[in-house]
């Protein structure tokens, strides 16, 4: 559709102007050679670009972090290609709705492959996040889980953020006052309603969902053992 191709250019215009901003602060940063002694103590999670604050500011002891960003979503991906191969009973029943879908281990794996060819894929990523973080009881481990996804997918120097408007935007800023496993119980929502109104529906109609369905009719039944 005319639409969904718009909005793939929209979003690598997008992840490309991300990636300068980051390296021209990067670029600034080094010339600059004014890393602040106490960096590691930064508890600021504002996302506006009027800050000077620490939290904005592409340091070089962020590089292992980065290292390790990066690692993990290699992982990440790794896992989607090896998410449960669907039945087709299963994959059928997907049209009946977007909640169907979701619950279904193969279902969100197949849609995530879909969504990474739109070049959305950090939605899905945002949203299996907070699914993790919601099942976190340690005060601690909750809020380690929460900085990260902050910076994953919240921060605007983040290639992966996510969409989100003002509104929420406000809410998790003053979430992050005092960080819980619902911080970003908002956000979360809001992503899960994009995805259910925009690319739930292309993928329904998709070629890739209709070769699924196509690719498991043809399979020969399971044999008894």
């Amino acid at each position: 559709m005319p639409m969904g191709s718009e909005r793939v250019e929209m979003r690598k215009r997008q992840m490309q102007v991300h990636q300068e901003a980051a390296a021209s602060v990067l670029q600034t940063q080094h010339g600059m050679g004014n890393t602040p002694t106490n960096a590691s103590n930064a508890c600021c999670f504002c996302w506006c670009c009027c800050c000077s604050c620490s939290c904005l500011t592409v340091r070089a002891e962020d590089e292992r972090i980065k290292k390790n960003t990066y690692e993990r979503r290699a992982e990440e991906i790794a896992n989607c290609d090896d998410s449960p191969k669907p039945i087709l009973e299963d994959a059928m029943t997907w049209t009946m709705s977007f909640e169907r879908l979701m619950k279904s281990s193969a279902g969100r794996g197949c849609f995530r492959q879909f969504l990474r060819t739109e070049f959305s894929e950090e939605n899905m990523m945002f949203w299996l996040a907070c699914e993790e973080l919601k099942k976190e009881t340690n005060k601690t481990v909750v809020e380690d889980k929460v900085r990260q996804i902050y910076k994953d997918f919240i921060s605007i120097l983040s290639p992966k953020e996510v969409s989100l408007d003002s509104r929420v935007r406000d809410v998790i800023n003053k979430n992050m006052l005092e960080p819980t496993s619902h911080t970003f119980e908002d956000a979360q929502q809001q992503i899960y309603t994009l995805m259910q109104r925009d690319s739930y529906p292309r993928y329904m109609n998709s070629t890739a969902y209709a070769e699924l369905l196509q690719d498991l009719a043809e399979q020969p039944p399971a044999t008894e053992p």
